[in-house]
């Protein structure tokens, strides 16, 4: 079939599909690039404290634009809730998280990340010295992380999950919030948690994404267009071989 491909007219077909190719390739990148560039930054302003009920619902997952929030409530934390969290980081440093079951003046419990330790036994020492009056609880409201089943099966618990956590509180809460509340101020002996701005989210011009792949696949078929017609031209002597042999 090569012997069918290297004769000139062939050459010049190659070069013809492949000047197509490249056309086709230049159009979806400028498709692409206008996907890029007409892509829509959504930013929400995540740093103006609001009511944590003005946001959330209890027993409802936490929405897109409530996750993130820097939120205020008022509440009491549980006395025996607390559950010491491992392999939590830090500002790069691994340690442990220190939480607890807060409940709140309308009677909602919330999950509630109230700091971080290097050290286990000051994890513990920490639960011992939980204040149970009510306060105010101001920090970031994040989504509920999902339970991990290998951290029970090795006695540890590295995952703040809302619905781990509810089967560990001495009992279990008529109402709760979807998400976790990472507390500003933590607790004395604890370090407060880092909790970083919610990045922007970028939304791309779908339509023109679609389009890009569209004029890569047109590129694909040019080159596989001069594949066919090559293999057709060289079947075609063959078989007009096999007949003069006949």
């Amino acid at each position: 079939m090569w012997q069918v491909a290297r004769r000139p007219r062939w050459i010049g077909m190659l070069f013809v599909c492949l000047a197509v190719a490249a056309g086709f390739a230049l159009l979806g990148q400028w498709q692409l690039s206008r996907g890029v560039e007409t892509a829509t930054v959504v930013e929400r302003e995540t740093e103006t404290t609001v009511p944590l009920e003005s946001i959330a619902e209890p027993a409802s997952t936490i929405s897109s634009s409530a996750a993130g929030q820097r939120v205020s409530t008022t509440g009491a934390l549980v006395p025996g809730d607390g559950v010491v969290l491992e392999g939590r980081f830090n500002d790069g440093v691994e340690g442990f998280w220190v939480t607890g079951h807060a409940l709140t003046e309308s009677g909602v419990s919330i999950a509630v990340a109230l700091g971080w330790v290097a050290d286990r036994a000051d994890a513990a020492s920490a639960l011992k010295d939980f204040t149970t009056s009510e306060r105010d609880l101001t920090g970031r409201y994040v989504a509920t992380e999902p339970p991990a089943e290998d951290d029970f099966e090795a006695g540890e618990q590295k995952s703040m999950s809302v619905a781990a956590l509810i089967n560990q509180w001495a009992d279990a809460p008529a109402s709760v919030y979807g998400g976790y509340l990472v507390l500003d101020d933590a607790p004395a002996g604890l370090d407060a948690i880092d909790s970083p701005v919610p990045s922007a989210e970028v939304t791309l011009n779908w339509l023109n994404v679609f389009y890009a792949i569209e004029w890569a696949v047109f590129a694909v078929f040019a080159v596989f267009l001069w594949f066919r017609l090559v293999r057709d031209e060289w079947e075609r002597e063959q078989e007009d071989a096999e007949l003069e042999l006949n």
